[in-house]
């Protein structure tokens, strides 16, 4: 049988008022009676409404998370740090997973609304809905910080990677390295992946190389069947007439993998062969053969100054906007050659 504030009061000797200062922790009670009231609760595993406490306390002690996808380990272990920071700060997260669309982002965040959340934290939300509008109204109704995503002119808080660094880093190593032939690989409909093609482009022209461009869009890039995808794409694109050596410029480790399978498949080796460069720094770029070049993007910095940032505009009821930016650095292994 559940039980209930009454319960623990009759079992304690106190009103069931008495029971309830102890667990809001909001008016004095004696501490012989606090005892009673405590051991009464241990005795009876009772577990209160925390709903109905959070309604009283005008907070739930909750921050919903909303990502496009947990197949990309890039936001687990970013999500796994925010977890870590709101944890030790007695909050609990509600996990959103939007499968990369639009409509599902802003369905989740109106029932994380519903659910009476303190916050709301977005990892690279989907541009649309950047520039149509909702993320501005949404915060200006509730603590909010979007992780990357579109973010030019518009009025919400932010903790960036400087991406676009970080992909110019990639571009001049594989050019330091002699390479002409660099193909761009990227997903869809993703402010991300529109940002490392303008640097791509912007790259190739600055070394006379624009008319060796190629990109290749491989479709969704964060869901369980980007690494097959890719390497069906790409497996196809390397049976025909390609020069060799060539590289590749991922924009992300997961199809980064879908392009070093490729190349296995092609019998293709990396780095003689084929060059590669990621953008993530997941964990399995450091423990596959070879070892992957890539883009480290601060995966745990952006969960930790995300759920700083949002506990500090909570805690201090501050409006005025953030901005974070990171650095970004690329991380040399073995998935690249200077080109004899």
């Amino acid at each position: 049988m559940k039980v209930n504030i009454k319960d623990v009061a009759r079992e304690a000797g106190v009103s069931m008022s008495t029971v309830s200062r102890v667990l809001n922790n909001n008016y004095p009670v004696k501490a012989e009676t606090k005892k009673r009231v405590e051991d009464a609760i241990e005795k009876l595993n009772f577990s209160p409404n925390v709903l109905a406490r959070s309604l009283v306390n005008q907070n739930t002690k909750t921050i919903g998370v909303v990502a496009p996808s947990i197949d990309n380990l890039f936001f687990p272990t970013v999500i796994k740090e925010i977890e870590h920071i709101l944890r030790k700060n007695d909050y609990s997260i509600y996990l959103c997973d939007t499968d990369d669309k639009a409509s599902e982002e802003i369905n989740y965040i109106k029932s994380l609304l519903g659910r009476q959340v303190d916050g709301i934290i977005s990892i690279d939300p989907k541009t649309e809905n950047m520039k149509n509008g909702f993320y501005e109204d949404i915060s200006k109704t509730i603590p909010l910080v979007c992780i990357n995503g579109y973010n030019k002119d518009i009025k919400c808080n932010f903790v960036l990677n400087d991406e676009v660094s970080g992909s110019i880093q990639a571009m001049e190593h594989l050019i330091a390295l002699g390479h002409k032939n660099i193909f761009f690989i990227r997903g869809e409909k993703s402010y991300s992946y529109d940002l490392k093609e303008n640097v791509y482009i912007e790259s190739l022209k600055k070394h006379k190389l624009l008319r060796n461009k190629k990109i290749i869009n491989i479709g969704h890039g964060n869901s369980n069947e980007t690494v097959e995808n890719t390497m069906n794409i790409i497996y196809s694109k390397l049976k025909k007439n390609v020069k060799f050596p060539v590289a590749f410029f991922c924009c992300n480790d997961l199809i980064a993998l879908g392009v070093m399978n490729a190349c296995k498949k092609s019998e293709l080796h990396v780095p003689n062969d084929v060059s590669i460069i990621g953008f993530d720094n997941i964990l399995i770029s450091n423990i596959i053969e070879p070892k992957l070049t890539t883009v480290d993007q601060n995966m745990y910095l952006l969960g930790e100054k995300s759920a700083n940032m949002i506990l500090d505009i909570i805690k201090n009821k501050d409006n005025n906007l953030k901005r974070v930016q990171l650095n970004t650095k690329l991380i040399i292994r073995n998935s690249c050659k200077k080109v004899i």
